[in-house]
């Protein structure tokens, strides 16, 4: 039945922002609006509470879902975004979350209201609807910031990495160049990786020594007091 209430309720979405990582660059997956407003520009997935939706997380995993078939990912809450006019329809609050995930872990796939779903380098994004953008330079911003206090960074890599491809994650998150040397010396005191016997393949260069992140060692020294920081 219809409802009248005395006081303006504005719409509540969700948009999902996920960083992934090529081995060279930091990605974005976008998708391509097949519906207006803005029908046929990019924007990040998501959508509008639902009220079958338990919670608003449920609701941006179901959107994850619906829109590139992406399904287990785990996602933290970034940010609530409601300024007056990001959305034409009318005053909308949008809660977003971010996630890191290993880009030959998942297979995208458009569904839903998206004609097209793909992962864009970060540093080549196509214009944005709504204020997308702004969305994705807030949640950089904030995996800038946790990837040198948090190995949050090893989220993005195979299970057994070299430590140049880690070396090459942190400098493309961190946008700039990092000194080979001390970012080895670093990283190796920590005690957080654990050499494996095999060495790369398929490479034009000497197979380098290959790496696992060591998650029971750093739960383990994070309860004695130990903090991460590069």
């Amino acid at each position: 039945m219809p409802f009248t209430y005395e006081y303006p309720r504005p719409a509540l979405t969700v948009d999902c922002i996920l960083f992934g990582f090529d081995g060279g660059e930091l990605k974005i997956l976008l998708i391509q609006r097949l519906k207006e407003p803005f029908q046929g520009q990019w924007a990040l997935p998501g959508g509008f509470l639902d009220e079958a939706d338990p919670t608003i997380e449920h609701a941006a995993k179901r959107e994850l879902e619906e829109e590139t078939g992406l399904t287990n990912v785990f996602m933290e809450q970034l940010y609530t975004f409601g300024d007056v006019g990001r959305d034409p329809r009318g005053r909308t609050v949008s809660v977003a979350y971010y996630a890191l995930v290993k880009l030959d872990d998942y297979k995208v796939q458009a569904g839903d209201d998206a004609e097209h779903a793909d992962w864009f380098s970060l540093s080549e994004m196509p214009p944005l609807a709504f204020d997308h953008d702004k969305i994705i330079r807030t949640a950089y911003e904030r995996l800038k910031g946790k990837v040198r206090y948090q190995p949050i960074g090893f989220e993005l890599l195979p299970r057994k990495f070299a430590l140049s491809q880690l070396q090459s994650l942190y400098e493309a998150v961190l946008g700039h160049k990092l000194d080979k040397r001390n970012f080895r010396k670093k990283i190796l005191k920590m005690n957080l990786l654990t050499e494996q016997t095999e060495t790369q393949e398929h490479v034009p260069h000497r197979a380098a020594r290959l790496y696992q992140f060591d998650k029971q060692r750093y739960e383990e020294l994070i309860a004695s007091g130990f903090n991460f920081e590069l």
